[in-house]
């Protein structure tokens, strides 16, 4: 898995419309509505390039597009599928929303020896997406990662939440969550990612990587 990709879609022009999530390359396309949400996703379907992996989600109010479902899996020919995207979404005034896009993932945190993926695709009826991670098929459900916790460590499992933003607009949710009573508990690899807790100690991960930000060596449970 090449970081050449996420970095080379990046650096285009012309992909203003776009953020590098988790999921890889995903754009929000706002509508009046579902009418217009589905004949955008028709134009949309009929672009050359789009992948096996294209994910497309309408709701009465936008267009979600995400070409890959991880940023591992974007190519440079993305770059030009991301443009005629745009420029379809400008055909059917769609205007382009960074701040509404994001990726939710299910951590679930174990030693080495206790990593159960099979486990998770089972219970869930996902497919497993790398020896670490899997996705539902059917798009809707968060993806899951399994994330091995250090074996020098006491604790043997735990699972958290991570909430993948854009780089732009993760200070304004960080705001709005300890506004809202949550806390900081982990900011040093800001502006990287952030972790919180709820008052309970729930803990969950603001990560803003990899778009534009450094990569988080780790992320505690």
């Amino acid at each position: 898995m090449s970081q050449d990709g996420w970095q080379s879609f990046l650096a285009a022009d012309g992909v203003a419309d776009w953020v590098i999530l988790h999921g890889g390359p995903t754009a929000v396309f706002v509508v009046r509505s579902l009418t217009e949400a589905a004949r955008l996703a028709a134009a949309v379907s009929e672009i050359p390039g789009l992948g096996p992996r294209t994910l497309l989600t309408l709701t009465s109010d936008r267009l979600t597009v995400k070409l890959t479902r991880e940023m591992w899996g974007t190519e440079r020919s993305h770059i030009d599928v991301a443009r005629a995207i745009s420029a379809a979404a400008r055909d059917h005034d769609a205007v382009a929303d960074a701040s509404m896009a994001q990726e939710i993932q299910l951590a679930i945190a174990a030693q080495p020896e206790a990593v159960d993926l099979p486990f998770w695709c089972a219970v869930l009826g996902y497919a497993p997406l790398h020896e670490d991670n899997c996705i539902d098929p059917l798009g809707q459900g968060s993806t899951v990662w399994m994330q091995e916790l250090d074996p020098s460590r006491p604790l043997r499992h735990a699972m958290h939440i991570d909430v993948s933003l854009p780089q732009g607009h993760i200070e304004k949710c960080l705001a709005e969550a300890v506004a809202a009573g949550g806390r900081i508990v982990d900011e040093s690899e800001a502006p990287s990612s952030w972790i919180l807790a709820d008052r309970s100690g729930n803990k969950v991960c603001l990560a803003a990587w990899p778009d534009g930000a450094r990569p988080a060596e780790s992320t505690s449970p």
